[in-house]
């Protein structure tokens, strides 16, 4: 009887633990599934998906972001170690409170940027839309450096 109790008490633990799991099942994504939105913490032009997770949380997650040609995004920092992955076109990356392009450098599809917490950056396009995909650990969000860069204060 008592290993029958026992027996009990394993699967009902067994299929919380499953459950809780259950937002978190494998997913194959292919280019096509992934369906870019406007994003109001860039500025116009920008588009994102987010592939897993939720920023705003204390979790994992991932998202994708789509920007057109000769695209900036002003100098802002996170608030948490971020890794960028450049995908598709190239990205110029440049380190500091202001966009100076020429001490950035241009990233070609395949490149890393890895940025540590609260390091102030900034990204551009030039003649290519580029998609990047970046990883980090919420909660996270953009502070730009100059607050009447953001676009969510216009």
């Amino acid at each position: 009887m008592r290993k029958a109790l026992i027996a009990a008490a394993l699967v009902v633990l067994a299929g919380t633990a499953f459950a809780k799991d259950a937002a978190h099942e494998a997913r194959e994504l292919k280019p096509a599934d992934i369906q870019f939105e406007d994003n109001p913490a860039f500025p116009k032009g920008a588009q994102s998906q987010l592939i897993h997770g939720d920023p705003a949380k204390p979790e994992f997650f991932i998202i994708r972001l789509k920007f057109p040609p000769n695209y900036v995004v002003p100098a802002h920092t996170h608030p948490a170690f971020e890794s960028v992955t450049v995908l598709t076109g190239s990205m110029g990356s440049g380190m500091g409170e202001t966009v100076e392009k020429s001490t950035g450098k241009m990233l070609e599809a395949g490149s890393l940027l890895l940025l540590p917490a609260n390091h102030p950056h900034y990204v551009w396009t030039e003649d290519e839309e580029t998609i990047i995909q970046v990883a980090a650990t919420g909660p996270f969000d953009i502070i730009y450096v100059n607050p009447e860069e953001d676009p969510r204060k216009k």
